[in-house]
Order: structure tokens, then sequence, then C-alpha cells
């Protein structure tokens, strides 16, 4: 599996990122192997810089010897990340790694932006992986209590539990079995409504290229139906 999130992760960086690039890059395990090529590329002599999605991403950066911009900083010209779970539409599961906000600051922010998976993360429809949700403490009983009522077969679970995981924004993340999701832009807004969500980790219209990496190596995922302008 390894191997095959490397395969994934070199191809993306080896097709899209040049020298003079500004390259947005990922939180997580396949993201990792894109920010390992991204460094190879700079030592021998690139002039790259990189948008981090998370403080864990920062850190790997500097370790690479990546020159970090702030947001906007510097036009991104592609990002680069991975996924929990890809539908045939390039609607997105992301969040497992818990920097979903950040992760659709970049992916709004990239004049491209590419996905990066083992064929493992290739569903039918979204809802097998918990829907991440990111929210402010303060109000988390009272977007629990929100969630539950809204759907009532929703199994709802804090991350870290009686010590929650904190976000690097500081927030904590609800994840949330809905079961099958079948319109997960309209899931998103009904979420996105109940006041103290910051963010929800469905991610729709934003994907241009799906890079699935497999036992016959790397390929472009062709989308069912055409993803919707950014």
């Amino acid at each position: 599996m390894n191997a095959l999130k490397r395969a994934a992760g070199e191809a993306a960086v080896d097709r899209f990122v040049r020298d003079g690039t500004c390259v947005g890059l990922g939180t997580g395990t396949t993201a990792h192997y894109a920010i390992l090529r991204v460094g190879e590329l700079i030592a021998a002599g690139a002039s790259i810089v990189a948008v981090a999605s998370s403080l864990a991403t920062e850190a790997l950066c500097r370790a690479a010897g990546i020159p970090l911009v702030g947001l906007l900083d510097r036009p991104i010209a592609i990002g680069i990340d991975g996924a929990d779970e890809v539908a045939p539409d390039f609607a997105l599961t992301k969040g497992g790694g818990g920097a979903l906000f950040r992760e659709k600051c970049l992916a709004l922010a990239a004049e491209q932006f590419v996905v990066i998976v083992d064929e493992t993360k290739l569903v039918d429809r979204l809802g097998a992986f918990p829907t991440p949700v990111e929210v402010v403490p303060f109000a988390a009983a009272w977007v629990e209590r929100e969630i539950a009522t809204a759907f009532p077969a929703v199994t709802i679970a804090r991350r870290g539990g009686a010590t929650p995981l904190l976000t690097d924004n500081g927030n904590i993340i609800l994840d949330c079995s809905f079961g099958r999701i079948d319109e997960p832009l309209e899931l998103e807004a009904e979420l996105r409504a109940i006041h103290g969500i910051v963010d929800v980790g469905l991610f729709t219209n934003l994907v241009d290229i799906v890079m699935v990496a497999g036992t016959e190596g790397v390929r472009d995922l062709e989308p069912v139906s055409a993803p919707a302008t950014r």
C-alpha cells in the first residue's frame, strides 16, 4: 500500500510541479510522498515554494527543505492532496487527518486541484468513511444535538473521545456516519447551516484531476460526469 501511495504522490509532482511553481501541499500519508518528491526537486536545484495545509505538513516541508509561503502570497498553480473517499463524479470525503478546513482553502485557491489516491479509496457513493465535521468547541453540544435532530439515523463520535483532538484551528472534529450519501453538496449545505460548524469534510465541484495508483501503475480517473466548473 505504501508503494502505491508513493507512486501516486511522485507521479503527481513529476507531472505538474516545475521550476518556479507554487504548490499547495496536502496532509496525510499519500501527500507525504508528494512532499518528499518536491523536496528532491528542490535539492536538485529547482526553485519551488509551497503552501502547507497543516502544521504537520509545514514541519515536513521544513525538514525536506521546501520554502513556505502563506495562502495567496503567491498564485497557487497546483494543489496536490489525498482523499479518504473518491466518488465517480469526483466528490470527496476528506479530513481523516483533521486538516479539512485548511485543505479546502488550498483546493479553492489552487488553479488546479489534483487528488492522489490508491485504488482502495474509490467508492460508488460517499459515506462508508465517516464524514468529518469541524466544530467550535463551545458549540459542540449544540451541534451534536442539531445534527442528531436533522439526521436521526446518524452516529456521531467526537474524535479523541473524552480528550478531543484539536485541529490546527483549535476546533474539534465530529466524525458523523450518515450511511450512503447520494447528494454530498446538499448534505454539506445542510450541515454548514448549523451554527458552530466551521467546515465539513465533503469536497464537491473542486477536483480537476484524480490520479489513482494501482498494481498496473498510475492512471487518471475518468469522471462519470464532468465535474462542475469551479
